[in-house]
């Protein structure tokens, strides 16, 4: 008995190793993160008398009858000379999105601007199809993506197009900002982790010279580069990183430009994120098992290469995290058995300490600075704790993605509702994409939020208190994950 209590201690201690050193690689980005702060170079937006390349602005949308008027309208008043501009309405839709968009796309023909709706009846390979079938008509040198929920400035092209500074630059990639970053709780801590992506990750891994990714819209391809790289393939449910990877290990480069944001709406309920978290994650695990074995033959330099391998890795790490999470349980057990004291876990707090450092900088030095300061440090007090707790709670969802990913089951490309934010709250009721039920993943959620409230008792029982913290937020981030998945079944 004693010998497996050490084993399980043992494998405790590795995985949490292992999270504490993908901590240590944000906190090596955020110091390359402020040197591209310092360095970043300034390019003037275009101008009279500049050279206007031809672009297509792609729009793939799917089911999206909430906001596609608003997407259309918005990219018609792109600033750009019309004859250098081609949009493709990318429309694969099923419901009444297809008359909408088809009234909108004649609609500004006859005002003189060059729109067509390409609509497609089979979604053979999703968006990635939908793209590749859209590129290959396409007129533009540079090809410009957006998303059904993004809605871009004016003069976005302008201003990113500028970027393309070398023939070797394939790929730039703009920031998201939130339109609805303050509906909710959910919305805020969406909108606190995706700033660090588009801050401290992006940004870092370019100015360091790693790999990054195109994040599927708010970024300007050139088309040769696409082609050079192989073309759209939908063989994984996140083809924008594929391509990303692929594109780079032809020599080709993606400068990240977080000067230039795009607005976008986030999922303002939990079905939809679970959605979208979801296809992150399984397309995450499906790249690392397409692109790996590739990535470590290349001839890249052994930093380069270590962190495209940590970064194909991402999506694992949620099931470090849920098996960190199941295990603390016998570990408290065991080391109490023992008589163990935790101290020997210590290094934890390095992790967590530099996750904090992390999110920190992303948020209250950047993403919220036009902020009053002691606004942004109560803020940051209640969120970072709430955030680390959901994001627990999301770690059986997000594992049973990447094992998904891992395993190669193949599933259908489920898209994130969007609704338009004007009256959401009494919209979500009666939306046509909400979803109406409990899933058995919701159940064993709920058995998992127990197995952690049970687990609390239990330490505080035998007055073992070293994990009492951690168990806490698990139960919240459970407990919070089930009752956003059943509020979200009744908004009225």
């Amino acid at each position: 008995m004693q010998t497996f209590q050490i084993v399980l201690i043992a494998l405790y201690t590795g995985s949490l190793v292992y999270i504490t050193a993908f901590a240590l690689i944000q906190l090596r980005l955020l110091q390359a993160y402020r040197k591209y702060k310092t360095q970043k170079a300034v390019y003037p937006a275009l101008g009279e008398g500049d050279h206007y390349p031809v672009v297509t602005i792609q729009l793939p949308i799917f089911n999206e009858v909430y906001v596609v008027d608003r997407l259309i309208d918005n990219i018609c008043r792109m600033d750009y000379p019309r004859d250098k501009l081609e949009i493709q309405v990318l429309d694969d839709s099923t419901d009444e999105t297809v008359e909408c968009a088809a009234r909108k796309v004649s609609f500004y023909r006859e005002q003189g601007i060059d729109i067509v709706h390409l609509h497609r009846t089979d979604r053979k390979g999703y968006k990635a199809g939908a793209l590749r079938e859209g590129t290959a008509v396409c007129r533009g040198e540079f090809i410009a993506i957006f998303d059904a929920d993004f809605l871009p400035n004016p003069d976005f092209l302008k201003t990113a197009l500028p970027h393309f500074s070398t023939p070797k630059t394939g790929v730039v990639q703009t920031r998201w900002e939130h339109i609805n970053e303050d509906y909710s709780l959910l919305t805020k801590l969406q909108a606190f982790q995706l700033n660090v992506h588009f801050t401290v990750e992006q940004a870092g891994r370019f100015s360091s010279g790693h790999f990054l990714q195109f994040n599927g819209t708010a970024g300007i391809w050139r088309k040769t580069c696409i082609e050079d790289a192989g073309g759209w393939q939908s063989d994984t449910l996140t083809e924008d990183l594929d391509l990303s990877y692929r594109a780079q290990l032809r020599g080709w480069k993606i400068h990240y430009v977080e000067d230039i944001v795009c607005p976008a709406e986030l999922p303002a309920e939990i079905h939809g994120l679970k959605s979208q978290q979801f296809r992150w994650m399984k397309g995450g695990a499906e790249n690392s098992r397409k692109l790996l074995p590739i990535i470590l033959r290349a001839k890249l330099p052994l930093a380069t290469k270590f962190h495209a391998v940590m970064h194909l890795l991402g999506s694992s790490i949620f099931l470090v995290i849920f098996g960190v999470a199941l295990l603390s349980v016998p570990v408290l057990w065991a080391m109490e058995d023992l008589q163990l004291k935790a101290t020997f876990l210590g290094f934890c707090l390095l992790g967590t300490l530099a996750v904090m450092s992390v999110f920190y900088e992303a948020n209250n030095m950047m993403c919220w600075k036009r902020k009053q300061v002691p606004y942004r440090f109560l803020r940051f007090l209640l969120l970072f704790p709430l955030f680390m707790a959901l994001s627990m709670g999301f770690s059986l969802h997000n594992s049973a993605a990447v094992i998904d990913g891992y395993l190669g089951r193949k599933s259908t490309f489920v898209r994130t509702p969007k609704f338009n934010l004007t009256g959401l709250r009494h919209e979500l009721l009666s939306n046509a994409y909400r979803i109406r039920n409990i899933s058995t993943r919701n159940l064993l959620e709920l058995l998992v939020c127990i197995y952690f409230a049970v687990a609390i008792g239990f330490g505080i029982y035998v007055e073992y208190y070293s994990f009492l913290l951690f168990h806490i937020l698990l139960m919240t981030g459970f407990g919070l994950n089930l009752f956003y998945s059943v509020r979200h079944l009744s908004v009225k």
